[in-house]
This record gives C-alpha cells, sequence and structure tokens, in this order.
C-alpha cells in the first residue's frame, strides 16, 4: 500500500510539472474548502493572469488603459451569497452593461455576518477565500470591484477595526490576498468622515494609504465620504491623504438626481484650484427601501445623466434593505444568504437598470465623436 501511495504521488508530481512546462502563463495553487458552496475545491485549481486593470487618468477611469466610465451596482454582502447566485447575477450585471460592483469586506446583517477580516484585522474563512473567488471571475468577466473596509455603524454588524493596528491589518491581509489581481480597488473607510465609530481621521487615512502604497504601488485607492464634499474636504482627500479618486455619498432626497452635474462641475473646478484632478466616483447615490423618498426610474436616468454631463467619471445602481417593511424584506444586496439580487429587485428597480446603460453609451459616442 505504502509503494503504491508513493507511485501515484511522482504521477502526480510528473503530470502538474507537465502541465506547468506547457502552460507557464498559469499558477497552480490550492483553494480551501468552504463547505460546498462552490467557491473553492479540495483539489488544485489553474489560476490564470489577470486579464483586467483598472486605472485613472486624469479626472477619468480606465479599463485595460481604454477611457471607462464606471457603471455599477451596490452588492454589498455579495459573499454571503454561493456561487451558484452570484455568476446568474453577474450575468444579469454583464446584459445591462454594468462593469463594476461594490463589495464590503466587512459587513454582517441580518444574523449573518460574511466579513472577509474579523474584527482585528486578520483573515476570516471561508469569506475570504470567496472574495478571492468572486474577485477572479469579476476579471474574467472585465468586472471591476470595489472592495471597502468599515469600522461598522451598528446597521453592517457589530464595530470593528477600532483601533489604527487592526485597520492596519485589515488592509494588508486584503492587500496581500488579491495582489495578484488588478481589477479591484480599495475603499480604506466607508464614510470614514461620519463622527460616530465609522470615523478615520485624515492623518490615519494617510497613514492606511501609504501602507498601501509599500504593498502593492499600484493599486488604486479611495475612502468614501458621506454628504456633498466641501472645497476643504477636497483638499483633504485629494492633497493631504493623497487617495486616487473622491466617493462622495450624495444626500437622499427628491432634489438629489437634479443637483448631481453641477456638483460634479463644481468639484473638478475645486481640484483644478487645487492643481491635482482626479475621478470623482458616485459610489452610493439614493435608493429605494431607505426612508421618505422612493425615487422612480426617471430619477435613476437623471442623476445617472448629470453623473455624466457633469463630467464624473462612476456612478452606482444602489440597492439595499427596505426599512420599515416586515422583516425589511426585500433586503436586495445587503443579505444574499437566500435569494440573489436580481431576484429581489422590485418592477421599478428593473425598469431602471434596462435603461441606464445606454445613457452610457450615449455619453461615450458624443465624448468620441470630439475633436
Amino acid at each position: 500500500m505504502k509503494a503504491n501511495a508513493v507511485f501515484l504521488v511522482a504521477i502526480i508530481v510528473v503530470a502538474s510539472a507537465v502541465a506547468l512546462a506547457r502552460h507557464p502563463e498559469v499558477r497552480v495553487h490550492e483553494i480551501a474548502r468552504t463547505g460546498g458552496s462552490g467557491f473553492g475545491q479540495t483539489a488544485a485549481s489553474a489560476e490564470p493572469a489577470t486579464r483586467t486593470q483598472v486605472g485613472v487618468r486624469g479626472s477619468g477611469f480606465t479599463v485595460n488603459e481604454a477611457p471607462v466610465f464606471l457603471l455599477g451596482c451596490s452588492y454589498y454582502g455579495g459573499l454571503g451569497g454561493d456561487a451558484k447566485s452570484w455568476q446568474a447575477d453577474l450575468d444579469d450585471l454583464e446584459r445591462a452593461g454594468f462593469n463594476w460592483i461594490r463589495v464590503w469586506a466587512t459587513w454582517g446583517a441580518y444574523g449573518h455576518d460574511v466579513s472577509a477580516v474579523d474584527a482585528d484585522g486578520r483573515p476570516r474563512e471561508p469569506y475570504l477565500e470567496k472574495l478571492k473567488s468572486l474577485v477572479v471571475e469579476c476579471d474574467r468577466r472585465g468586472i471591476i470591484v470595489d472592495v471597502t473596509l468599515s469600522r461598522g455603524n451598528g446597521s453592517t454588524g457589530p464595530a470593528r477595526l477600532q483601533s489604527q493596528e487592526a485597520h492596519r491589518r485589515a488592509v494588508e491581509t486584503l492587500v496581500t490576498a488579491l495582489k495578484s489581481r488588478q481589477n479591484w480597488y480599495l475603499d480604506l473607510a466607508n464614510e470614514r468622515n461620519i463622527r460616530d465609530v465609522r470615523f478615520v481621521g485624515i492623518a490615519d487615512l494617510k497613514v492606511l494609504r501609504d501602507r498601501v502604497r509599500e504593498l502593492d504601488p499600484s493599486r488604486l485607492v479611495t475612502a468614501s465620504h458621506g454628504g456633498d464634499l466641501s472645497a476643504d474636504d477636497l483638499r483633504k482627500y485629494v492633497i493631504d491623504a493623497a487617495l486616487d479618486f473622491v466617493s462622495p455619498h450624495r444626500p437622499r432626497d427628491r432634489e438629489s438626481p437634479g443637483q448631481t452635474e453641477q456638483r460634479a462641475r463644481e468639484w473638478l473646478h475645486a481640484m483644478e484650484s487645487l492643481g491635482r484632478v482626479v475621478p470623482i466616483h458616485f459610489q452610493e447615490p439614493f435608493r429605494r427601501g431607505y426612508q421618505g423618498y422612493a425615487p422612480d426610474a426617471s430619477d435613476y436616468q437623471t442623476d445617472l445623466r448629470g453623473a455624466l454631463v457633469g463630467g464624473a467619471a462612476g456612478w452606482c445602481f444602489h440597492n439595499g434593505s427596505s426599512r420599515g417593511a416586515a422583516d425589511e424584506q426585500p433586503r436586495r444586496s445587503f443579505d444574499l444568504s437566500v435569494n440573489r439580487l436580481w431576484v429581489q429587485l422590485d418592477p421599478v428597480e428593473l425598469d431602471a437598470v434596462s435603461r441606464l446603460h445606454e445613457l452610457v453609451s450615449r455619453a461615450a459616442e458624443r465624448n468620441a465623436a470630439k475633436p
């Protein structure tokens, strides 16, 4: 029996060597077991080199060096789903013309903590492996992934990363785990300006940003901001913290869609005065189910059109739980542990997402026609 086992191991080693010799661009790695979710396998899996690279050029984004507007979708609790559900959601997103998703690495809601890092910033399995698998699949499809960290505010699970050391460790965990892929960027701290447990000072933000640069010099980094940006806010993000782009979360009221174009123009002009212009990414606008204001399909179109005309570089179809409803259903991207995102969207949202890509395409045609 022992001789047979040795012989079998020898055959596997030789076969692996032959495969690597024939395909040197392929790196073989071991994927951990994930409880049958489909995200991992117990056998070795071939991982091809990265295909999709996100970058910035002036006030815009690029993908594989070509100018691209990031049309995205909130997918916050994505690590709570299984491979079958997120494959189906990615198919639907691609059909709708979306090229970007936002996934949280610190997400816990409705009794499901799906965080890829723990409260001290250390790897948390199987969710870190799920995040890696999701990023790889998006890379294959040409989709950009926003990986977001947050210190928490109660609605997304308990407070976490409450020390700078823990926050730095979380940054190191994610950058190290995902370094081989160029289709993702890091939001260091969701709404870091809000004066609750989410708060991260600019000096601390700069330290985290510098740590990313040490580990992975080309990795794009932002930090999202709750509310509209002042000139002083822009100076802190663009000059002091040296972020690669700004990610404001605009107010959620009826007037908001009609204001987006003017806000984008104002912020670009303010950055010109600073001597450094970076992309504006409308990463988390209004949504249905929030409270009070319930946008219709035309509101989403107005907001996206304003972002495009105003010179922004990206926009998100934001979605989440239904506040005040029974069990807060549908929860949309806030809870993907049972139902995938697309089947939780209501008729207004489905109508809206079917119309958004056309606006982006028309804007691209106009830009291409400019001398």
